[in-house]
């Protein structure tokens, strides 16, 4: 297993802010700690060239500029171009690195898959894993699956991806909730919306099916965005799994005959550094 991770995605916080410091400062020294066989690398951050198979020019130039919040949830900070290149770099070095035949997790933030090609949005500023997959597909790679586990709807990857017939995008999650879309699926987008306290055994299905169909697509990549707030103490959603659910789907990545990049999206309990590392541990076996 292969680490991306740079300790300055720590360097940026909100008083209050769900998305903060801590979500990686103690999951990354639990990993070290459990894990000493595994590879830590320091993340590339990501090039104009690659953000703006993304991304718009404008989208790229409002990020650089100072002092511009983009929403409520999505505050600027100082620094937050750099820091969002750097997570964006991860999830590229993620895809080549699982591409070369070694499962790879981006351990980054910020998080990205509700950025869309113009807009930041839910603590989102560019769109890590749809960057690293167009980048794949510019290096010869002929199909690729997404799959978005986060309790919230991946509504950036989606409009970034929405036609594109080399891609198969799943996204589980709950809904109503923000950012209130998700409800249907079309062309090569599956969504798999669930009401609120939905049982745990019915998500898991929901997952496997999903899963399925992405591995029938005969990808030649699967880029997973791994959210761990539909865990059952997640204070921002009402879903119900539980650490092992986040296991059982590790497994189901280490039986799967396709590479496998994962970069980290969402997960807001104090036991996500447990979740991250059911996942990980089982996806490695």
């Amino acid at each position: 297993m292969t680490i991306f991770y740079d300790p300055r995605c720590l360097d940026y916080s909100a008083p209050s802010h769900p998305e903060r410091p801590d979500r990686i400062a103690r999951t990354a020294p639990l990993l070290k700690d459990r894990h000493p066989e595994w590879d830590w690398r320091e993340p590339i951050a990501a090039t104009d060239d690659e953000l703006l198979r993304a991304h718009s020019r404008q989208h790229l130039e409002r990020v650089a500029t100072p002092n511009q919040d983009f929403d409520a949830d999505t505050p600027w900070y100082l620094n937050v171009e750099a820091h969002a290149r750097r997570s964006a770099g991860a999830a590229i070095e993620t895809a080549h690195t699982a591409l070369r035949g070694e499962p790879a997790f981006s351990l980054m933030r910020p998080p990205g898959h509700h950025a869309t090609q113009d807009r930041a949005m839910g603590f989102c500023y560019f769109n890590n894993v749809a960057i690293a997959a167009l980048d794949a597909l510019e290096k010869g790679v002929e199909r690729i699956s997404i799959w978005d586990f986060d309790g919230h709807h991946g509504n950036g990857t989606e409009a970034i991806m929405a036609d594109n017939q080399r891609i198969r995008f799943a996204s589980i999650h709950q809904f109503p909730a923000y950012p209130g879309t998700g409800a249907k699926s079309f062309a090569n987008i599956d969504n798999y919306p669930v009401a609120p306290f939905t049982p745990r055994d019915e998500i898991v299905k929901i997952a496997k099916q999903s899963l399925e169909k992405l591995v029938a697509f005969k990808p030649n990549l699967l880029l997973v965005s791994a959210g761990f707030d539909a865990y059952a103490r997640d204070p921002l959603l009402q879903m119900t799994l539980e650490r092992k659910d986040f296991a059982q789907f590790g497994q189901w990545l280490h039986n799967v005959d396709v590479p496998v990049a994962v970069a980290l999206e969402g997960g807001y309990s104090k036991d996500l550094p447990e979740l991250i590392d059911a996942f990980l541990a089982a996806w490695v076996g």
